[in-house]
């Protein structure tokens, strides 16, 4: 969950306790917010970034405390494409324009998200060349930070989704057109990643299944990728959904996207993550008892509760590991 809170992509100690307390909290691992690989590749100018060596030392700070705890620190990396240069949420959210002190974001083609967002550049050969290299030197970054695991964002309508989705991606070179072209980008920087991110370490790929909409991305085009990917040294799909089109139709339900999680999983045997209004300790594990899921990824939820996986094992009679220092606090089994 992004949390808008650095400054030119630097990590701080709102970062070091947010991501610290749910390592205390029992959380088997903890994935940073999306980091920007490029300072035009940030929602917001309160976004983390790792496009800089100065950026290491804080979150080498944040993954070292993360595993004193028991748990593993993961970085989500990404880049917002048409998603960048807006507001914080709670300063309302809107696009800040080069004008406004923003920047100009850029995408597959020139179709801002909103109609009256400014237009982004649509991006030529050169520029993708450039993000190819933007995503390996943050891997290195990564792995000199103590990162354990990498998931790629591709999902929620940020870059990687904008060039699948035929709603967004209206290109006619080797990156648009066909589903092959639109998923090319994406392959291409998983292969520089995996360069340098040895097999042993995990690589996840966060999807959205489907834009929600006609003629966009669906659940079909979600498989096949996923099939791909499997191929490619990815390790885990991570499988939320929308976010690429304001006009998007979500039927929101507890667990509304863990099917998508099921059917991905059960078609190509990949392991995958379900997320999507998981709240209840009982609805994480029948998820996974269910085989719908391999791994329960909590975000909002989260946010409630740092502690929550603590609460979680307790509710379902297993035993977890309290820190030392709050062992006085833990709950006991009634006799």
């Amino acid at each position: 969950m992004c949390q808008y809170s650095a400054e030119d992509g630097y990590a701080n100690d709102w970062h070091l306790v947010h991501l610290g307390s749910r390592a205390i909290g029992g959380s088997g691992l903890v994935i940073q917010e999306a980091t920007a690989v490029s300072p035009v590749g940030r929602i917001s100018a309160g976004d983390l970034g790792i496009w800089s060596d100065g950026h290491v030392p804080v979150l080498k700070r944040i993954t070292s405390f993360i595993h004193q705890h028991g748990s593993v620190a993961g970085i989500q990396l990404a880049h917002a494409g048409r998603k960048a240069s807006f507001d914080l949420p709670w300063n309302g959210g809107k696009q800040i324009t080069e004008k406004d002190g923003g920047w100009r974001a850029v995408a597959p083609s020139a179709i801002p998200f909103n109609k009256n967002d400014e237009s982004p550049v649509a991006l030529s050969l050169n520029d993708i060349e450039k993000i190819k290299t933007d995503f390996r030197a943050a891997t290195l970054r990564s792995i000199e930070a103590g990162y354990q695991v990498i998931e790629i964002h591709a999902a929620h309508g940020y870059l990687f989704h904008q060039f699948f989705s035929p709603l967004s991606n209206h290109r006619t070179d080797n990156y648009g057109g066909s589903f092959e072209n639109r998923i090319r980008l994406l392959l291409e920087v998983i292969t520089v990643v995996r360069e340098v991110w040895t097999t042993e370490k995990p690589l996840f790929v966060r999807i959205s299944a489907t834009d929600w909409a006609e003629k966009g991305w669906s659940p079909e085009d979600s498989v096949k990728l996923s099939a791909i990917l499997k191929t490619k040294d990815v390790d885990l799909i991570d499988c939320s959904s929308g976010g690429n089109i304001h006009y998007q139709e979500i039927p929101l339900f507890p667990g509304y996207q863990v099917q998508f999680s099921a059917d991905i999983r059960k078609e190509t045997g990949i392991l995958t993550g379900a997320v999507g209004l998981i709240t209840e300790a009982k609805q994480a594990e029948d998820i996974l008892q269910e085989g719908k899921a391999d791994l329960i990824l909590l975000a909002r939820e989260l946010l409630r509760d740092p502690y929550f996986p603590l609460h979680a094992a307790f509710e379902l009679g297993d035993e977890a590991k309290w820190p030392d220092q709050y062992v006085r606090a833990q709950p006991r089994k009634k006799s």
